[in-house]
């Protein structure tokens, strides 16, 4: 090692896995060491991950919860604690093992997806240790070993006992967190319960010392002897020897990842982080966003920053941070693209790919009156986008002209994050989601301000506007919409046809649209898919809508035309009954 040079954290590990007497091993185990910058900024994670012996897809659950883990975590932005990165981790996996043992088991979690989990994050100077179920997290000392974590068991009595906590059994899951400091030559043991049920933590320990520096031989060995005492589980042991911490100088270099500075407001020409700014390319209540070049790569590049005047709001800041989050969980040619850093951040900013194109406002000032196969073509890409959204169980929630950007290729780009959901990941406030709504109002779903739950076709009705918009010129219930807050409010809009604005529109792509940005969420389409192919093929329904009843085509004239028809009735009659008593 050159002197001077700052020491990296390096670890050795030793791991075995068996399924002993079982016919098939539902544990699972992982271990991730990244390359720099991700090893000084996320650290190294550890999981292992223990199926119920009562379920056939309990495999499945411990394997998921283990990838996902080693993926995940990686992906959450390095501007997130440990901590939070991890539990949001965890949350989302919980969620999704959920859901599928609802879907395919009904309630009865003990056939379902579920799995207990012990994880261990090392970074820098700190073990990060998270924990749910009845595996377990040791530190050796001595002669002995230190139990880290407890077990979330209840014992009915000698003979029987049942997980209290794991993953995928309730919708929501608490995970036990703890940090400690790590120092040089400090050995961590992670065992499931095939393992400690039959050795005592003495033998475990002496396994681990006898082993010396060959920690694979010494699982293989814990193993083997928990076999030979008789265990009839799965056996897992994971052993890991801290080889070499940073030293304190240089160990927090980073920062704890929630207390890096917001930047000040760039100017252009000054260098910045490794970037050499060229001039602003747009400044709102809400970001700063730089066009900018990175020095080391040469790439042009856009950054943005925190807006000054909400940079002591907690939840923006979540919000702001969330976005770099979501671009990299994303990949699609519709969907801008984050740069990956490659050197450490002292400032709180995000960078992503420079598009050079327009906005879709610009776009339709510049083209008033498009074909309707340029608009489908257009619509097409941002549908693109948005299934690579809902893949991921998330919703943009905030689609609108300005946040679309079409290159100079004609590639359609969804941009701006801030206001994406993702189911699975809970927020830490405790506001209502109204508050966490961001989306402008001319282009949000109905049920975002009804307090109402969300869903892909809520995207999909802001697609259906925006789709509307690119025809005519206008909004589909003009200021109307803007204006309503209540059910009786959004109930009294009422759709103004796309061929009434002098175009020449078809009466079927009319239905379309109509369907689509439907105040009542049930009645839009069920899928982008199901709107885009209406969108290009004459749906029968909606070739002649004069065929359908008048109440059903327009309940306002239906009302205002009967109440005249009455009206001119009683004149009638009474006409009629005055002539005859003369």
């Amino acid at each position: 090692m050159k002197a001077g040079m700052p020491r990296a954290l390096k670890i050795s590990v030793g791991q075995f896995s068996d399924k002993g007497a079982k016919e098939t091993n539902q544990d699972f185990h992982g271990v991730l060491i990244p390359d720099e910058p991700l090893l000084g900024l996320k650290g190294i994670a550890i999981v292992l991950a223990d199926g119920i012996s009562t379920s056939k897809v309990s495999r499945v659950a411990a394997e998921s919860a283990v990838k996902g883990f080693l993926t995940d975590y990686y992906c959450t932005s390095e501007s997130w604690s440990v901590r939070t990165s991890a539990q949001r981790v965890l949350e989302a996996t919980n969620s999704w093992l959920h859901s599928q043992t609802r879907s395919q088991y009904g309630f009865d979690r003990d056939r379902g997806y579920v799995c207990t989990l012990s994880a261990i994050v090392l970074k820098s100077t700190s073990a990060h240790i998270f924990h749910v179920g009845d595996s377990r997290i040791y530190r050796l000392s001595g002669h002995t070993l230190e139990q880290l974590t407890n077990d979330h068991r209840v014992v009915i009595s000698s003979q029987q006992s049942y997980l209290g906590r794991a993953l995928g059994v309730n919708p929501q899951v608490e995970i036990d967190y703890q940090m400690l400091r790590v120092e040089q030559g400090d050995i961590f043991v992670l065992a499931t319960d095939g393992i400690y049920e039959h050795l005592n933590a003495r033998r475990i320990a002496r396994a681990v010392n006898d082993g010396g520096a060959d920690l694979d031989a010494a699982a293989r060995a814990i193993v083997d002897q928990a076999f030979e005492a008789g265990s009839e589980d799965n056996l897992t042991v994971q052993i890991i020897r801290v080889d070499e911490v940073p030293e304190s100088a240089a160990s927090e270099v980073f920062g704890q990842p929630s207390e890096l500075p917001p930047p000040p407001l760039l100017e252009a020409r000054m260098v910045f982080d490794g970037y050499r700014i060229v001039r602003e390319l747009h400044g709102s209540s809400r970001s700063h966003i730089y066009l900018a070049v990175d020095i080391e790569t040469d790439t042009v590049v856009t950054l943005k920053i925190p807006s000054i005047d909400l940079r002591d709001d907690p939840a923006y800041l979540k919000r702001f941070l969330m976005e770099e989050w979501v671009a990299r969980r994303i990949d699609s040619p519709h969907v801008l693209k984050p740069c990956l850093p490659s050197r450490k951040r002292n400032f709180l900013y995000v960078v992503m790919e420079y598009i050079d194109g327009q906005t879709l406002t610009q776009w339709m000032i510049d083209n008033p009156a498009p074909a309707l196969e340029t608009v489908r073509d257009v619509v097409e890409q941002i549908a693109k986008g948005l299934r690579a959204f809902h893949r991921k169980e998330m919703l943009h929630q905030d689609l609108r002209p300005d946040n679309i950007m079409i290159d100079n290729t004609g590639t359609v780009k969804i941009i701006d994050f801030g206001s994406t959901s993702i189911k699975g990941v809970a927020e830490a406030a405790s506001s209502g989601l109204r508050d966490d709504i961001l989306g402008t109002l001319q282009y949000m779903a109905p049920e975002y301000l009804l307090g109402e739950p969300s869903s892909s076709r809520s995207d999909l009705f802001s697609l259906g506007v925006i789709t509307y918009q690119m025809l005519t010129g206008k909004l589909p219930y003009g200021a109307q919409a803007a204006q309503a807050r209540t059910r009786a409010q959004f109930g009294k809009l009422r759709y103004r046809p796309a061929s009434h604005g002098g175009r020449d529109i078809p009466v079927w792509v009319d239905g379309t649209l109509e369907r689509a940005v439907h105040p009542n969420p049930l009645k839009r389409y069920d899928s982008l898919s199901e709107f885009l192919f209406d969108l290009r093929t004459p749906n029968a329904n909606y070739v002649n809508t004069s065929a359908a009843p008048l109440m059903e085509r327009n309940p306002l004239l239906f009302w205002k035309s009967t109440t005249v028809v009455l009206a001119l009735t009683v004149i009638v009659l009474l006409a009629l009954l005055h002539g005859g008593h003369r």
